[in-house]
């Protein structure tokens, strides 16, 4: 049994990346897949360059923006053309290892897991490793995921013919979080992790998060707007998401020889 995976990678401005980007999904070992790239307004020469995989493989399929509109945007319409039983994503700078699907659907149909996820490591601007790997945790609940953001969205895949499809709200930042919040509320199962490296996530800044002031307001947002807490309980989960953040997630990160 080979369910078709659905992956979707939004693009703005990404020509000098996008065709490691897409080889990445090519050389996949799982072959039965359906890539939705959603151009969001690009003013670069992005589409001249996807425009010659779309030609070559039918299993590609482009929808382009006529004005900016956002990450969530163009996720969310990648989420609206799907037709595969299971919905991946991947960013058009970021990278798989190739037996990442296959790893992850062979665990999801074997145990009938609903969201699967696993460790990544950074690669720099010219895809030069960063010697630093981001481990994935064994088992994640929904209580614990909503402290602190414990999925990689270039890693992340879930069982949309279990689940529907997940729309996420249009935040500046998070809204990936926001998305495997919501996979896991409508799950009755935790999320299973990949212990072993399967994507490449390129870290151009050389820094894993946005100065502290942008944490503070990004992380506030989900809880406000993106979960509809109240002011009160959006300030005391900011502030367990800290404690999260500082204590227990960032021992996942560790450097690799």
């Amino acid at each position: 049994m080979h369910p078709l995976v659905s992956i979707v990678t939004p693009i703005f401005n990404k020509a000098t990346v996008i065709e490691e980007t897409l080889e990445s999904i090519l050389n996949q070992t799982y072959k039965n897949w359906e890539l939705l790239l959603v151009d969001d307004a690009s003013t670069d020469n992005s589409a001249e360059v996807v425009n010659g995989y779309i030609q070559k493989d039918e299993r590609i399929k482009y929808f382009e923006f006529s004005e900016n509109k956002g990450a969530a945007e163009a996720r969310n319409k990648g989420t609206q053309m799907a037709t595969g039983d299971f919905i991946a994503f991947l960013d058009a700078d970021d990278l798989w290892h190739k037996s990442k699907l296959e790893i992850q659907i062979d665990l999801m149909l074997n145990e009938n897991i609903d969201v699967c996820f696993g460790s990544y490591e950074l690669i720099d601007h010219q895809s030069n490793p960063q010697k630093i790997k981001v481990n994935a945790l064994q088992t994640l609940y929904y209580n614990k995921l909503i402290k602190a953001n414990y999925i990689g969205n270039l890693t992340g895949i879930y069982n949309c013919k279990n689940l529907g499809k997940i729309y996420t709200k249009d935040l500046k930042k998070r809204q990936d979080w926001l998305l495997w919040i919501e996979a896991l509320k409508r799950s009755d199962k935790p999320a299973k992790g990949i212990k072993e490296t399967i994507a490449y996530y390129r870290n151009a800044n050389n820094s894993l998060s946005s100065n502290k002031f942008n944490l503070i307001k990004y992380n506030y947002n989900v809880y406000r707007k993106g979960l509809n807490f109240g002011i009160f309980k959006s300030t005391v989960y900011l502030l367990r998401f800290f404690i999260e953040h500082f204590f227990v997630k960032k021992k996942l990160i560790q450097p690799i020889a």
